[in-house]
């Protein structure tokens, strides 16, 4: 498969570009991915770039964004952060990725089991952690239920799971209220801002807007 062009990706669009992730997804989980030349792609891209989307996601070492949703070499621009949260670098990286570059389609997707919202579930403190873990506790105290303390654990992991959903959506509004040029691509159809979850023990991938 060839690399991306200035071409192909402008006549993409964000349903398109929406497409092709369930679809590359759908390969990986069947086992079918698509066989790719690396070398010819690098030499593609070496003059310039055209992904088609932008992907925020988790460190986690089982959550690759280029693996699991079938793509190569200058097909999509992948941010990680444990946690997949947004701050002012990241939201300009995304602006960068959107406005100037041209991308499609802003996934923020989470994953199950998540190691950083299990430490928020817990209040873990350490070091420099803390502060990222602050980011992510009001995804905690967003999920109502259950209302038993000793339910609301990394040892819970439905509430772990429930959490990291919630984390997804509330950074989804943040990238909307806090990055007036990613809302005003949304509103003017340029983009699509959508959330997933990546189930680690089954490959696949639930998108919700």
């Amino acid at each position: 498969m060839k690399a991306q062009t200035q071409e192909t990706q402008a006549a993409m669009t964000p349903q398109t570009a929406l497409d092709a992730l369930r679809a590359g997804n759908g390969r990986f989980v069947n086992g079918a991915m698509v066989s790719r030349n690396l070398q010819e792609q690098i030499n593609d891209t070496a003059s310039g770039q055209y992904p088609f989307a932008t992907v925020l996601h988790c460190i986690d070492s089982r959550v690759s964004a280029e693996l699991l949703f079938d793509q190569g070499i200058g097909d999509v621009f992948s941010i990680r952060i444990a946690g997949n949260f947004v701050n002012d670098d990241i939201l300009g990286s995304m602006e960068f990725a959107c406005k100037l570059a041209g991308t499609k389609l802003l996934v923020v997707l989470g994953h199950t089991a998540c190691g950083a919202v299990k430490g928020a579930c817990d209040h873990a403190r350490l070091g420099n952690l803390t502060t990222l873990i602050n980011k992510l506790e009001p995804a905690v105290d967003a999920v109502a239920e259950p209302t038993d303390p000793a339910q609301r654990t990394s040892a819970n992991i439905d509430f772990v799971n429930e959490v990291a959903k919630k984390n997804v959506l509330m950074t989804m509004d943040n990238i909307r209220s806090k990055s007036p040029v990613l809302k005003e691509l949304e509103d003017d159809g340029s983009i699509a801002i959508v959330g997933g979850m990546y189930d680690i023990a089954t490959g696949k991938v639930e998108f919700y807007s």
